[in-house]
C-alpha cells in the first residue's frame, strides 16, 4: 500500500522543483560489456544485479528476454545489465558469463553491461531507521534506490520507454509486441507508469523522457522507503491517482531466494501467463447500456484492457450492453468474461451475443437496425472464432441481451476483440 507518507512539508519545494530534473546525474560508466548503441530502440529493459547469498538468476532473466522475442522484435529493444556488487571479482565473473553466453546479442548492440563505481555512491552507512527495519536492510533498500537511478540515469536517450525488471524474471512469449499494443491503445492518454505485472517494480513502464525525474527522485529519497513504495508516490506526483495495470501479466518472478541475505522470496504473480498471451484489437467504439449501473462500474470499464470491469443492478430480459465500432470492421474472435472470483454468482446467466449492421441515429444515438445472433453465454462466458467465416457483412455493432431475467446483479469482466 501506498500509505507510507513522504513529508509533504518538508519536501514541497523539492517537489515544484521536479519538473526542472530534466538534466542527467554527472556520474562516470564502466561498459563492462557492449558498447554506446548506434541507434535509438522502442523499449530499454533496465536490470540491476547483485551477488546473491543463494541463487542466481540473472542469466536466466537475460536468456528469457532474447528468447521470448521475436527476430522483429529484437530489432526494437536495448537490455542494459547494471551489475551493482561493489565486489569487482564477482563483477568479472559474471562478465564473462554473460559474454559467452549472449555474444551475438552484445555484438548486435542488443546487450550493454555496466557498472558504477563505488566512490559516485552516496553515504550508505549509519542511515534512517524508518519503519524500524534493522540497519543491514536500510543499508540494503538504500542502496538499492541508488542502483536504479543510476540505471535509469544510464538509460535516458535510448529508447522511446523504459521497462523496469528485477534480475529474476520470466517474460512471455512476444511481450514487446504485447506492450506495443497497450500503448498505442492509450495514445492520446495521459499516463505515468504503465503495469505489466502485479509484483513489486517488475514490469513497471516509463515514458523514456520521465527517467531524468525519476532518476532524481529516487535519489532524493534513497534512504526514506523501499523502491517499489517511491514508483507509487513519483506516480502520484505526476498526477497519475489510479493504477494502470494490464492483464494477464507479462513478467513473473521466478526467483526462490531474494537478494537480500537470501531470504526466500516466494511472491509469484497468478496473472502471469506465459504461452497463451494475445491482447485482444479491442477497436476504438462507443459503449452504452439500459442496466441500472452501480456507483462508477461504468459500461466502458468492461472494454478495456485494464484490470476493472462493468458492474450493473440485476437485469431484466432484453436488457442489453451495446458496442458500437467507430467503423465497421471483421472480427475473427470474440470473447466476454463475466462474474469474478469473489463474485462468482454475478454473471450472466441467460444471454446471447449479436452482432449488428446497418447502422441509424446522431452520433451519441446510434445503433444497427439488424443484428444476427452467434450464440448463447455458456456459465456466464462466451467464445467464438473464425467469425469472419461466419458473418458475411462488416460488423458495425455488437451487444450483449439478457434473455432471461435475473436476480444476481451481472459483473461484465472482460470483452475482448480480435479483428482480422
Amino acid at each position: 500500500t501506498a500509505t507510507h507518507q513522504l513529508n509533504p512539508e518538508r519536501y514541497v519545494h523539492t517537489f515544484k522543483d521536479l519538473s526542472n530534473f530534466s538534466g542527467s546525474i554527472n556520474i562516470s560508466y564502466r561498459y563492462l560489456a557492449g558498447t554506446p548503441l548506434p541507434r535509438k530502440r522502442y523499449l530499454t529493459i533496465g536490470l540491476s544485479s547483485v551477488k546473491r547469498k543463494k541463487g542466481n538468476y540473472l542469466l536466466e532473466t537475460i536468456k528469457s528476454i532474447f528468447e521470448q522475442s521475436s527476430y522483429d522484435e529484437l530489432k526494437e529493444i536495448a537490455v542494459v545489465v547494471q551489475l551493482a556488487d561493489f565486489d569487482s571479482a564477482w563483477c568479472e565473473g559474471m562478465v564473462q558469463d554473460i559474454s559467452q553466453k549472449f555474444a551475438h546479442h552484445i555484438i548486435a548492440g542488443r546487450l550493454i553491461v555496466i557498472h558504477v563505481p563505488e566512490e559516485y555512491y552516496p553515504v550508505l552507512d549509519g542511515l534512517k531507521r524508518n519503519y524500524n527495519d534493522p540497519e543491514d536492510r536500510v543499508k540494503f533498500r538504500s542502496k538499492q534506490n541508488v542502483d536504479y537511478a543510476f540505471l535509469l540515469n544510464f538509460c535516458v536517450n535510448l529508447s522511446d520507454y523504459y521497462v523496469m525488471l528485477e534480475d529474476d524474471v520470466r517474460c512471455s512469449k512476444n511481450f514487446l509486441t504485447a506492450v506495443k499494443k497497450v500503448i498505442t491503445s492509450r495514445e492520446g492518454s495521459y499516463w505515468v507508469t504503465l503495469e505489466f505485472s502485479k509484483l513489486g517494480y517488475i514490469g513497471k513502464l516509463y515514458h523514456s523522457h520521465d527517467l531524468p525525474r525519476l532518476a532524481h527522485f529516487l535519489l532524493m529519497f534513497y534512504q526514506e522507503m523501499p523502491c517499489d513504495w517511491l514508483l507509487i508516490h513519483f506516480r502520484g506526483l505526476l498526477a497519475q491517482k489510479e493504477v494502470i495495470r494490464f492483464k494477464p501479466s507479462l513478467f513473473q518472478h521466478m526467483g526462490y531466494y531474494s537478494s537480500y541475505k537470501g531470504a526466500e522470496n516466494k511472491l509469484k504473480d497468478d496473472d502471469f501467463e506465459e504461452e497463451s498471451f494475445d491482447i485482444p484489437d479491442n477497436p476504438p467504439a462507443n459503449l452504452h447500456t439500459n442496466m441500472n449501473v452501480f456507483e462508477n462500474y461504468e459500461a466502458s470499464k468492461a472494454y478495456s484492457s485494464i484490470d476493472e470491469y462493468f458492474w450493473g443492478k440485476a437485469p431484466s430480459t432484453g436488457d442489453f450492453y451495446g458496442i458500437v465500432f467507430e467503423k465497421p470492421i471483421k472480427i475473427s474472435k470474440i470473447k466476454v468474461i463475466t462474474g469474478t472470483e469473489d463474485r462468482q454468482n454475478d454473471i450472466l446467466h441467460h444471454g446471447a451475443l449479436e452482432v449488428g449492421e446497418k447502422i441509424v441515429g446522431s452520433k451519441k444515438g446510434r445503433q444497427c437496425t439488424t443484428y444476427l445472433r452467434l450464440g448463447e453465454f455458456k456459465n456466464g462466458n462466451f467464445e467464438i472464432t473464425d467469425v469472419e467465416h461466419k458473418v458475411l457483412f462488416d460488423i458495425n455493432c455488437m451487444r450483449i441481451l439478457v434473455t432471461k431475467s435475473q436476480k444476481e446483479w451481472l459483473i461484465i469482466r472482460s470483452i475482448s476483440v480480435w479483428t482480422s
